[in-house]
């Protein structure tokens, strides 16, 4: 079966650091461009960023630029997000996907395998 584990989020202060993961199961993850996405209540879900299958292109959500790094570990089948100087707005359950596009990546469609999120708050 298909497994997308998200792990590593938390209560944080502005200004520090997380290191989410998403493990992953059953699937060709070593084939696939992988995404992260979030979701803060009440908004619909954002794109954040976006590796190729090798890890080698990088794409950014612009309002992440700068402060988050994605990357992958294929040996593992392991998706990382790195979440630096956090701010209030960076809440939100963050999930992990093989979706590939702002569109694609804007709803949970049966198209594309879609963890159960970890949650990031930050708080002042």
């Amino acid at each position: 079966e298909v497994k997308l584990v998200e792990s590593g989020g938390g209560l944080v202060q502005p200004g520090e650091s997380l290191r989410l993961s998403c493990e992953t199961a059953g699937f060709a993850f070593s084939s696939q461009g992988m995404s992260w996405v979030r979701q803060a209540p009440g908004n619909g879900l954002e794109w954040v960023a976006r590796t190729s299958n090798r890890g080698t292109n990088i794409y950014y959500a612009e309002s992440v630029k700068g402060r988050f790094n994605i990357s992958r570990d294929n040996a593992k089948n392991t998706l990382y997000l790195q979440l630096n100087d956090l701010t209030t707005d960076a809440s939100a359950m963050y999930y992990c996907s093989n979706c590939y596009s702002l569109s694609s990546c804007s709803a949970q469609t049966a198209g594309y395998y879609w963890g159960q999120g970890t949650q990031v708050t930050v708080s002042s």
